[in-house]
């Protein structure tokens, strides 16, 4: 029973990571629309300051897409879910809402609590490449003291 559950598993992740990839494919070719229409608009080959918003809240949208993909990717090749790479979409992600966003349309109390995502994310991606990182060993670090 469990061989055929794991089996059913890496068969739905093969089907979303392909779903994702026609997803990506599709929103790249709509961005790229999209940065056409806005530079055929009069003034032509001008983009105005909401169009440029638009293009990179898509563009980022577009960048999460891609970094779920490489998580999926991830996750088939090791069967495990990379903590960093779960953190570096949601730093996108907030990035994106913090780009996108206008100031005086949103609530002092949200745009508090996006900073503190923001920095909570970054300790944590912090806190990860921390323990990411190869432990000295205690003959090399002998050296560093006699130096």
């Amino acid at each position: 029973m469990e061989a055929l559950l794991t089996t059913l598993q890496k068969v739905i992740v093969i089907v979303l990571s392909a779903l994702l990839v026609i997803v990506i494919v599709f929103s790249t070719i709509h961005m790229a629309t999209l940065i056409g229409e806005e530079i055929w608009k009069q003034p032509r080959f001008l983009i105005p300051v909401d169009g440029l918003l638009e293009i990179f809240g898509f563009f980022l949208l577009i960048l999460i897409g891609v970094e779920l993909l490489e998580t999926v990717k991830a996750y088939i090749r090791k069967d495990v879910l990379q903590v960093r790479v779960v953190i570096e979409v949601a730093l996108i992600a907030v990035s994106r809402k913090v780009i996108i966003a206008e100031p005086d349309r949103v609530p002092s109390l949200t745009l508090l609590g996006i900073a503190a995502l923001i920095l909570a994310l970054g300790l944590a991606f912090y806190f990860e490449r921390l323990a990411a990182r190869p432990t000295a060993s205690p003959k090399h670090t002998e050296m560093n003291r006699v130096a």
